[in-house]
């Protein structure tokens, strides 16, 4: 496997336009190499297989429903997977409290993708990867 400085992000469970926007975002803002995982299922394995500089989990899974945070409590509980950071893709604040408590660092919704408050979120995690 090739070794690449660019940072490291698999978004999970997002729709096309979803996805889209996210990849489109975090390409252009931070050069960074977006991978898709439709279920929690393909996620774990991609997690389990490579390293990730942060995991995006939508809040319901779009392909099939399932639960967000149901996937970052399995990856936080997981001896394997759990010092990989994720962030719950959600407008609701319930919910991103629930994700917060099962260890994932405080995310975003996707109405506020392009807002300054989540570039600076995004970027603790991305800066010392940024391409110069």
């Amino acid at each position: 496997m090739m070794t690449t400085n660019k940072p490291r992000v698999l978004d999970v469970g997002q729709c096309d336009y979803d996805h889209g926007n996210i990849h489109h975002m975090l390409s252009k803002e931070f050069g960074a190499d977006v991978k898709r995982a439709a279920t929690g299922e393909e996620a774990f394995h991609a997690v389990c297989a490579e390293r990730y500089d942060l995991v995006l989990v939508n809040r319901v899974l779009d392909a099939d429903g399932a639960s967000g945070l149901d996937f970052i409590q399995r990856l936080k509980s997981n001896d394997k997977t759990r010092t990989t950071p994720v962030m719950l893709v959600s407008n609701y604040a319930d919910a991103q409290d629930v994700a917060v408590d099962s260890g994932a660092a405080k995310g975003f919704g996707k109405s506020m993708l392009t807002d300054p408050e989540t570039r600076d979120r995004l970027a603790s995690f991305f800066e010392q990867k940024k391409p110069q």
